[in-house]
């Protein structure tokens, strides 16, 4: 395949043609955005130039801001070149700080993206990382956003150029310099533009978003002429918020999946709270409980000033009857509720379902699911006990056992000694061969024994006790009954 050739697209700066943007080939060849056109075709004679298309960038980037919806319910474009996303209470979602920038990363690249992220306690501290740290991917300490960006440029404060010039002539090279520098000559000499770039980057001043909402969304918005401060007057709010929500959902046939509800304060700072449910569902009771349950989590500041509930994720959901108005019997219980109380309260990744697997090694024979499923999944095996608790990984014992096929008379197990009244086994397990060269001979005998105590265990003896290649006779407590 030929080479890719050099490609910018130029703009007027103001003075003069300049390029606004550059393919990979041609930053490879020195050529960067923001300099002279004239010295950029001098560089590389025959440079392919394209008329640069402000507008379409913008329309693009406010459709990239939307698709990251998906990771918090607060995005907002930042021109020219980047997405504001308000992590704050919606990371955890992901799986974490680092999992969230992992995982944006890596789809943005897969589409032909190439993107830089940073996390940190504000948005001016996470330009300057996204842009300027030497890692892709960055993540300041909580309150540590102005150690994180001390050893930057001080461009990292989105400065006009000509102050950055001017600082930079003054010594002033690095942001940690400009915080230590005396405030009051730098507002005489370069106005208050500075010191509120740098105040926005230490939050010290701040520096809201105006967040991008799918038109498509069905949401609800209130105002109050006087900040709301209390729980009882933000719940009043949200019941209302909930009831305006539901009945858009009912006329659009849909049922809620995810709804975030925005907090707008005085300080022109925003709060959110984003919840889930299993099921699609527009029932006003069930939504505002779920939602009501975060509000203990809201600072209100100095006063919530707006409300805004969005449904960021819904699904078709017709009418249903039921049973009991059809003369049938009484429908089985809906967990839907009570699941998603409990992933509001604790959290979705701690509410899930075990299935069986198809695999006859105990750590391998089950699986996390949803803890709704859909109908017709399959059940657990009658005839095959199991604990109800696994170890993981198994733990070690010492037992006192005669071979080859005789139960453990004692364990210990964490320095207590158990003497077995019962046993039941042994139930001889092989491993799986197909999966790695160390199980193909590899064998386990398990046994279910019952102490004096009446605590019941489930042990294992790693090897048949013929055949040094199976295993070593190790015991090993695998699970509690």
């Amino acid at each position: 395949m030929p080479a890719e050739a050099p490609l910018v697209t130029r703009a007027h700066d103001g003075r003069r043609l300049a390029i606004a943007a550059a393919n990979a080939a041609a930053l490879r060849l020195g050529l960067r955005p923001g300099m002279p056109l004239a010295h950029a075709q001098a560089m590389v004679p025959g440079l392919a130039i394209a008329p640069a298309d402000p507008a379409g960038d913008a329309a693009a980037l406010a459709d990239l801001a939307a698709w990251c919806l998906r990771y918090a319910p607060l995005t907002a474009p930042a021109p020219p070149d980047g997405v504001w996303i308000e992590a704050a209470g919606s990371s955890h979602l992901q799986g974490g700080e680092p999992a969230l920038l992992g995982d944006l990363v890596a789809r943005l690249g897969r589409a032909g993206l190439a993107a830089r992220a940073a996390i940190a306690d504000t948005p001016g501290a996470a330009w300057a990382l996204a842009r300027h740290a030497t890692a892709p991917v960055s993540i300041a300490l909580p309150g540590g956003a102005a150690d994180a960006i001390a050893l930057l440029p001080i461009a990292a404060l989105r400065l006009e150029p000509e102050a950055v010039r001017g600082l930079r002539r003054l010594g002033l090279d690095l942001v940690g310099q400009l915080v230590a520098a005396p405030r009051a000559p730098l507002a005489r000499r370069f106005g208050q533009g500075v010191l509120r770039r740098l105040d926005q980057a230490l939050g010290l001043a701040p520096e809201p978003i105006t967040p991008v909402v799918p038109p498509e969304a069905v949401q609800a918005a209130l105002a109050f002429p006087e900040p709301l401060l209390t729980a009882p007057a933000l719940r009043i709010a949200l019941d209302r918020l909930v009831e305006q929500v539901a009945a858009g959902l009912a006329r659009a046939g849909l049922g809620a999946r995810r709804l975030d509800l925005v907090f707008e304060r005085v300080d022109d700072r925003a709060q959110l709270l984003r919840i889930g449910t299993a099921r699609p569902s527009r029932d006003p009771r069930h939504l505002a409980r779920l939602l009501a349950e975060r509000l203990e989590t809201v600072e209100p500041g100095f006063g919530i000033e707006a409300m805004r509930l969005i449904v960021a994720l819904a699904e078709p959901l017709g009418a249903e009857q039921s049973s009991a108005a059809l003369g049938g019997a009484a429908a089985a219980p809906d967990l839907a509720p009570l699941v998603d109380r409990l992933a509001a309260r604790f959290g979705e990744g701690r509410v899930f379902r075990l299935l069986p697997v198809e695999s006859d090694v105990p750590e391998r024979s089950v699986s996390r699911m949803a803890a709704i499923g859909s109908p017709g999944m399959a059940g657990w095996p009658s005839n095959l006990p199991r604990p109800v608790r696994l170890l993981m990984p198994p733990q070690p014992v010492e037992a006192v056992s005669a071979l080859p096929d005789s139960p453990p008379a004692a364990f210990t197990w964490r320095r207590r000694r158990h003497r077995v009244r019962r046993a039941d086994g042994p139930e001889r397990i092989a491993g799986e061969w197909w999966r790695r060269d160390g199980e193909r001979r590899a064998v386990r005998d398990y046994w279910a024994v019952e102490d004096e105590a009446g605590q019941r265990f489930w042990l294992y003896r790693r090897g048949d006790g013929a055949d040094p290649a199976t295993g070593d006779l190790a015991w090993f407590l695998h699970g509690l009954f």
